[in-house]
């Protein structure tokens, strides 16, 4: 009788599980297990809203194993130790798990599976994550690539390639009960200041949420998607990204649902299919320069001296800008550990742009704030919207908050629920309360600077001081 061990890391799933698969198809006895070592993601570890995440997550997954007929099998790191104590206690001969592309833990692998090897113990790794693995997708050159669009070209002529999504296994082997387990609450992952109930409201983590999420997405909103996707005041965002980011759900079972008879021939289902592959595309770049979660892919950049003033970081985390597209953005954020992608990038711009903040300060609140907090596509966020990364806007392209208020929450519902002091206030006055004459301000019950900030900056004049601070960036040979 054999036995092989499934290690779970971000892949919390049972469906298109590849891992999970190769190891029911090589072993008799199968044991799920999950080590819990964030110190082995080195910087990156996962943030207070990851943590509230995996909790359910794993909590969601030893409920589907058991009610296959098996159970979870929790442990603490070192990850190789770990693997080791279960290998003796089990006589486990090999390990299979999905692969992760983030620079610590490609290390940490290589170094399990070489020791691994080096005991005689089979070490499988699949492909669970992307549609691609990055060392895959290269340009004519065969160098990785730095621009989207050619990038995507080159994926979208392999869609037709990718495998269709794996069932789930009806029933698994049982876990011999001599096998110890951790008690999940032992992993410390639960805030102890319990600041999580919005969260809680907001999300259901797990496969079955992910898969409920999925449906729904679907069913009602992937057809306009190529529209509404930009529009914070409507239900118009597939709200999958933490669902994929945990593994609960993989690309191709995304891929699978937007390509159906039906659904795969509208505009919506291409943008969000498209969409996977800036998912794609933020892997590939931190696979292939892994140096972009703390320095800049554009070397210009490394020597910009930005701006540092804490108390005005300090009033951008809490969404006290005065810009109220900002603003409700960041409070968004705070309460449900999400942000509309459209925000992200108005309020990215407003610490990077016009305040000149460091994008690192930007990509380290959200590190720790967004329940879907990746590090691929954080790096690719900030990096594009500070100018200094791949596919990077422009340095001289500065999104005005007041403008990206008008077209994307024309109806002022966005804000009117995340800044509620203003919800009184006419239209005409929501996104820009500073605008607005004393007596209206009185009959709305506002007064700037007590009920709500004045902004913070001048759109105006920030964006010239930006421009003339990177204006000073030497071109490429120079």
């Amino acid at each position: 009788m054999s036995t092989a061990l499934v290690w779970f890391r971000r892949d919390l799933r049972l469906t298109d599980q590849p891992a999970l698969a190769q190891a029911l198809a090589a072993a008799d006895t199968v044991i799920p297990v999950y080590i819990h070592a964030p110190h082995e993601e080195g910087a990156w570890a996962p943030g207070a809203a990851s943590r509230w995440w995996l909790h359910h997550s794993l909590a969601a997954l030893e409920t589907e194993l058991r009610v296959r007929g098996s159970r979870l099998v929790l442990r603490e790191g070192p990850a190789l130790a770990a693997l080791e104590a279960l290998i003796a206690e089990t006589g486990a001969t090999a390990v299979f798990w999905n692969r992760l592309y983030e620079p610590a833990v490609i290390a940490r692998d290589k170094a399990v599976k070489q020791a691994l090897a080096e005991r005689g113990i089979e070490a499988v790794s699949c492909n669970g994550h992307l549609l691609f693995e990055p060392w895959t997708i290269r340009n004519g050159a065969g160098d990785p690539y730095r621009v989207f669009t050619p990038f995507w070209k080159a994926c979208t002529a392999e869609l037709g390639t990718v495998p269709a999504p794996l069932p789930a296994p009806e029933r698994l082997p049982a876990v011999p009960p001599a096998v110890a387990s951790l008690g999940l609450a032992a992993l410390g992952l639960l805030p102890k200041i319990r600041w999580d109930a919005g969260l809680a409201a907001a999300w259901l983590p797990g496969e079955a949420g992910a898969m409920a999420t999925l449906s729904q997405f679907v069913e009602e909103a992937i057809g306009a998607y190529d529209v509404d996707r930009n529009r914070p005041d409507l239900p118009g965002s597939s709200r999958l990204s933490p669902y994929l980011h945990f593994g609960e759900l993989s690309p191709r079972q995304a891929l699978a649902a937007a390509s159906v008879p039906g659904v795969g021939d509208s505009a919506g289902a291409a943008s969000f299919v498209r969409e996977l592959g800036w998912r794609e595309f933020a892997h590939h770049l931190l696979f292939h320069f892994p140096h972009t979660p703390d320095e800049p892919l554009d070397a210009r950049f490394a020597g910009l001296a930005w701006r540092e003033d804490p108390a005005e970081l300090e009033a951008w985390r809490r969404g006290r800008t005065g810009y109220p597209i900002v603003d409700a953005g960041m409070r968004e954020l705070w309460a449900t550990g999400w942000m509309h992608n459209r925000v992200r990038m108005i309020v990215a711009s407003l610490l990077t742009k016009n305040l000149f903040a460091h994008w690192r300060h930007g990509a380290r609140w959200f590190w720790d704030t967004l329940v879907d907090a990746d590090l691929a596509n954080n790096t690719l966020g900030w990096q594009w919207t500070a100018g200094c990364g791949a596919d990077a806007a422009p340095y001289y392209r500065i999104f005005n908050p007041l403008l990206q208020a008008e077209k994307f929450d024309p109806g002022r519902a966005y804000i009117r629920r995340w800044v509620p002091e203003l919800a009184a206030l006419p239209d005409k006055y929501v996104h820009c309360p500073w605008q607005a004459p004393a007596e209206v301000l009185l009959a709305a019950g506002v007064r700037l600077g007590q009920d709500y900030p004045l902004p913070i900056v001048d759109p105006r004049s920030s964006r010239d001081d930006a421009l003339r601070r990177f204006e000073g960036l030497k071109r490429p040979g120079q």
